[in-house]
């Protein structure tokens, strides 16, 4: 066993074997965190994570073995982290934090959290369970070579929901090709096909069950034995899809077949993985085509693009363009490859097609040709020196914490090159509690335009209480002297209002509504304003800072194709891992207030009304800290920043 004694004060090594730490997530940043912890002096950790190792986190998430593919990241990351340290007391939870067990008073249990999350929703929630338990937060996140990380404590600094952020546009592969929870990680698997079958081959985008690869065995003794066997040969092997698609002719029929039947039905003997899920549902071609309906052959109103096709047009449409597809690859001659292109009508109709019958087997609201058009995306990896350099950061500032110096606690930015002061790592003094922000203000108050006699109040509970503001279980009453119930987290008490318009209940303009979610000891008063002048296909608007509308890139252009960020999964459960990745968190950049740099990156902040000084603990002077708009979630809690390759989103 190796520890760090001799370089700490006795006061702070003895806390340190008696306090208990909270980790959320054991991927790429997650494992880095665990073995640092424990060869500091931690003794008493907990660590959840939801997610289950995948080979694609063996390159980076050391305390991972290919024999332990297909089991708990968490339990897996204890077993291998007590080789470090055998007397630590760890106890890992194979679940997401965001479950209600995990509460108020779970969290009050721990002198310290500290966040190693892929995901934006998980990331909220564990911010608004430390405002309400009162115990600082360590929150971080990384993408690509930028990583950041910061405290949060109540009152003091900051929360993790006191500045817009960007839409995340970042997840990992492990959540596209077994999981998806948001149509994005649908559209990224689509194009990873088109790459597949009639592009490139990248062994790491494969996109369907593999008999032959241990990562898809949940049984353990399955998984021992598949890693046993793929060692005798050498390595992993993985059936090529090009390969398969090219033995049947590119029958379209039996490439559906495969990838939204055979390949479902074998994901769904993963029995675990759909215990907290809702599970797929497998597509027959047949029974699909027997049942179609006349109409659906039928064009919509509207522009063809925007319209939203059913799912047997959507067979039709993935047929037609798998047909037009291979031939042009037969046109092409032996060996060539197709490169993907948005502008090309063929790749588009088959991305859209191949997308929206995948999201339709993972339950989700099918898009138009003109959204899934719009979601384009590249691939960028995770890079372990990252995670490790932002883990480290993570116990300096927990230390700090211990020792009683807060004060003397920073966020600190990984940057990609060092400024011309010769920095890489730019500390800034944390921020003080935004009056503004909805969460930590002594009494959130937000105020939201909608048409009270379009929306309904499944939208106000999904799209603007759930996937806007965060809350898990919400509760919602009118404030009309008669404290109406609108929605109910109790199951079943308020469904029969799910799909009423809002002006049925009496909701007007300037109507007041106090939404409540008791997990999170959270209370939001929303202040309605109806209008009729929203623009096509918007259905809300909250007045004020618009996590949407963040600040435009960096002029510099090398700055600007790295500029990604922790991610988000937005989804009902999400992981408190990995998957949302990469999308770790929001990695926000430092600019140099160097005269070189300054002056580019300077005037794009400005120009956007969100530039805010900050002093450089170091050297006192001022660098201007603002969001980076094409960061996701890279930072990684479960991590899966980590988990996985990080894919962003133009």
């Amino acid at each position: 066993m190796v520890q760090l004694v001799g370089s700490l004060r006795k006061e702070l090594a003895d806390s340190l074997s008696t306090c208990r730490v909270l980790v959320v997530g054991a991927g790429g940043i997650g494992c880095e965190l665990l073995k640092n912890l424990v060869l500091t002096g931690f003794k008493n950790i907990e660590v959840i994570d939801l997610d289950i190792i995948d080979v694609s986190n063996l390159n980076r998430q050391f305390l991972f073995q290919k024999k332990h593919v297909g089991k708990s990241k968490a339990q897996v990351a204890k077993e291998s982290v007590l080789q470090f340290c055998p007397t630590a007391n760890i106890t890992a939870y194979h679940d997401s934090i965001m479950n209600p067990e995990y509460n108020t008073e779970f969290f009050r249990s721990f002198i310290l959290v500290m966040n190693a999350l892929d995901n934006r929703a998980a990331r909220n929630h564990v911010n608004r369970m430390c405002l309400a338990a009162d115990i600082p937060l360590i929150e971080s996140g990384t993408a690509g070579y930028l990583g950041q990380v910061t405290v949060i404590k109540k009152g003091l600094t900051e929360c993790y929901e006191c500045q817009p952020k960007p839409t995340q546009k970042t997840f990992p592969g492990c959540t596209i090709r077994n999981t998806p929870s948001e149509p994005i990680h649908c559209i990224v698997w689509a194009k990873y096909l088109f790459n597949q079958l009639f592009g490139e081959e990248d062994a790491d985008q494969e996109v369907s069950p593999d008999t032959a690869d241990p990562e898809l065995a949940w049984n353990v003794e399955e998984a021992a034995a598949r890693a046993t066997a793929s060692e005798k040969d050498g390595d992993i092997r993985r059936v090529s899809t090009k390969e398969w698609a090219r033995s049947t002719g590119y029958d379209a029929v039996k490439l559906f077949t495969k990838l939204f039947k055979d390949d479902i039905m074998y994901l769904l003997t993963m029995d675990k993985l759909w215990k907290k899920r809702k599970a797929p549902l497998p597509l027959d071609w047949q029974k699909l085509k027997s049942n179609a309906l006349p109409q659906e052959d039928c064009p919509g109103t509207g522009l063809k693009d925007q319209q939203v096709l059913g799912v047997w047009a959507s067979c039709q449409l993935f047929q037609h363009s798998v047909e037009t597809l291979r031939a042009q690859l037969k046109n092409k001659g032996d060996g060539a490859e197709l490169v993907w292109d948005k502008d090309d009508t063929p790749a588009m109709d088959f991305v859209t097609s191949a997308a929206n019958l995948r999201m339709h087997i993972f339950s989700m609201n099918m898009k138009s040709r003109f959204d899934v058009k719009s979601m384009a995306g590249n691939i960028i990896p995770a890079i372990a020196t990252t995670n490790a350099v932002i883990a480290g950061l993570i116990v300096l500032e927990g230390l700090k914490i211990l020792a009683g110096e807060l004060e003397s606690c920073r966020t600190i930015f990984l940057n990609k090159l060092p400024n011309l002061r010769k920095k890489l790592l730019v500390p800034c003094v944390l921020d003080r509690p935004s009056k503004n922000c909805y969460v930590c203000a002594s009494r959130p108050e937000v105020t939201v335009k909608l048409n009270v006699h379009k929306t309904m109040v499944i939208s106000l509970q999904d799209k603007i209480l759930k996937e806007r503001f965060g809350m898990v279980a919400p509760d919602v009453n009118i404030e009309d002297g008669k404290g109406t119930i609108l929605i109910s987290s109790e199951e079943g008490d308020t469904e029969a209002n799910n799909n009423k318009f809002l002006s049925d209940f009496g909701i007007r303009n300037c109507s007041r509504l106090q939404a409540d979610d008791f997990l999170q000891d959270y209370t939001l008063i929303i202040n309605v304003i109806h209008t009729e002048d929203l623009e096509r296909d918007v259905e809300f608007e909250v007045v004020g800072d618009a996590p949407d509308k963040a600040p435009p890139p960096s002029t510099n252009q090398e700055e600007a194709s790295s500029s990604i960020a922790n991610g988000n999964k937005d989804s009902a459960q999400p992981s408190t891992s990995s998957k949302a990745a990469s999308e770790a968190d929001d990695v926000m950049i430092v600019d140099s207030d160097d005269e070189e740099q300054g002056a580019s990156s300077s005037s794009a902040a400005t120009s956007a009304g969100t530039k805010r000084k900050h002093h450089d603990a170091e050297t006192g002077e001022s660098s201007s800290k603002r969001l980076r708009t094409n960061q996701s979630s890279g930072a990684a809690s479960a991590d899966d920043d980590d988990d996985d390759d990080i894919i962003a989103l133009d």
